[in-house]
């Protein structure tokens, strides 16, 4: 992201992005960057010091405050969370329970107050997933996807005190973290259109530093392209470069895409194709420890819709036993990033994961698929730029001129561009509610022509993506 970009914006003093303009300059017709939704908040908790309300008073602000997250609900398109969570309330009770999953989610202490046999079972569920034996693998719930890169990275910095981190200039930007918190030399690799990792670029600056081990930090789904870097060629191109298995260690940051990917067998193809049963199809790339990767993680947040942020951390166990201590004070290991770690989100996991069975799941990330199909046919037809990545859930198109446009839908936008993630919860009537205001707009903000027009997105998704006006003709 925008930390990894070479490409760097402008940005306003307030932190918003302004406009581009045809001919390079910028306008700014931001109205603040606050959402006027913030606004009815700040209403409702105005004048009200913590302590000072009772107990009626208090139960009507957060019933008014309900009402607008449900009202926001409607309006989420930017970024990648399944946010109805009604199936959850069942678990409501839970709630009552202080629960802390400190120390080795495997090693039994003397605290009570744990769910650490669920945290297992959400950690055997998704190790049967990436193809790895119970006895070779270890993990953990952690608190975000975050701290699933920050628990890789460090993984494959254990291996190779010496080593240097390349990453994609997609890759999230918790990656530029990691290397500064570990004070690793971290070598930025180009990217193609669709946002995966230029091949080209990695295996010249692979070659450039043959002396030392590779730590790899791969995309399953960049950040705003959903993107995917290629497993298969990039174990290809360390070979071709002289690297050993041991002599690289592979983290997967799978955030999105990893309970995505599992379920899409065969699908509809595009440009990249092979033929089986008279079908052109696409087969997904397959995340798998049969391969010589160190580690996975996932977001338990985003596609399967945990209601608070979490993700699931799984490695090759004799990486973790590098890293891990004995701690006589919670009498367990110490492997994890955290020290005490949300006991109820395992739970929550665990309790999805046994009501979706692997159809459910299937049909899904199926829809999903569909329907971010839907919306770049939709964009298409509207005469708006877009590009969609094959097998992914990201759609990337022109970044909307109103800052007010933007917030109101909830976008996430970097240079010309933004994005909509359809997830589990977005319609389809959503987004032609979406489609149809964006379209109205842009006719009020292009109708002088000759003084602003619609970006030309040519560098960032394509030409045969871009649809601006000197594409067009």
């Amino acid at each position: 992201m925008e930390d990894l970009n070479p490409n760097k914006v402008r940005i306003l003093s307030n932190g918003c992005h302004d406009p581009i303009l045809e001919d390079g300059g910028v306008i700014s017709i931001n109205n603040g960057c606050h959402n006027s939704q913030l606004v009815e908040v700040n209403k409702i908790i105005n004048g009200h010091a913590l302590g000072e309300l009772n107990f009626d008073s208090t139960t009507h602000l957060l019933h008014d405050y309900m009402k607008i997250l449900d009202e926001r609900a409607t309006m989420l398109l930017g970024y990648p969370h399944n946010i109805y969570c009604d199936e959850y309330v069942a678990l409501a009770p839970l709630l009552r329970y202080h629960l802390n999953n400190f120390g080795d989610p495997f090693t039994e202490n003397n605290y009570g107050m744990h769910s650490r046999h669920f945290e297992v079972g959400v950690l055997d569920w998704f190790s049967k997933l990436w193809e790895i034996e119970k006895d070779q693998y270890w993990g953990y719930v952690t608190h975000c996807g975050t701290e699933g890169n920050l628990h890789g990275i460090l993984l494959g910095r254990e291996q190779f005190p010496d080593g240097i981190l390349y990453a994609s200039g997609e890759s999230h930007y918790s990656v530029l973290k990691a290397a500064r918190m570990y004070k690793m030399e971290c070598d930025v690799i180009g990217t193609l259109l669709t946002g995966e990792m230029d091949y080209h670029d990695l295996r010249s600056k692979l070659l450039l530093n043959k002396n030392k081990p590779a730590i790899l930090h791969l995309n399953i789904g960049t950040t705003f392209k959903g993107g995917i870097d290629n497993l298969d060629v990039v174990i290809e191109t360390l070979k071709e470069c002289g690297y050993s298995q041991d002599k690289f260690y592979i983290h997967c940051d799978a955030a999105l895409c990893g309970l995505i990917l599992p379920f899409l067998k065969n699908v509809r193809a595009s440009p990249y194709i092979f033929l089986l049963s008279s079908l052109l199809v696409h087969q997904a790339p397959k995340i798998t420890f049969k391969k010589p990767i160190g580690s996975v993680s996932v977001s338990g947040h985003k596609f399967l819709g945990c209601p608070m942020p979490c993700g699931i951390q799984i490695a090759r166990k004799k990486h973790v036993d590098i890293l891990s201590r004995n701690i006589e004070y919670i009498a367990s290991i110490d492997a994890t990033i955290s020290g005490s770690r949300g006991g109820h989100a395992p739970i929550f996991l665990w309790y999805s994961l046994s009501k979706k069975c692997h159809t459910t799941l299937q049909d899904d990330a199926k829809r999903c698929i569909k329907n971010a199909r839907y919306l770049k046919d939709s964009l298409r037809s509207s005469g708006i730029s877009a590009m969609l990545n094959e097998h992914s859930i990201t759609v990337v198109f022109e970044r909307p001129l109103e800052q007010e446009f933007i917030h109101k839908w909830q976008l996430s936008c970097e240079r010309g561009m933004t994005h909509v993630v359809v997830m589990p919860g977005v319609t389809t009537q959503m987004l032609d509610n979406f489609v149809s205001e964006f379209a109205k707009k842009r006719l009020i903000w292009y109708q002088d022509g000759n003084k602003v027009q619609p970006p030309c997105l040519a560098n960032d998704i394509g030409m045969h993506n871009c649809v601006c006006p000197h594409h067009n003709n």
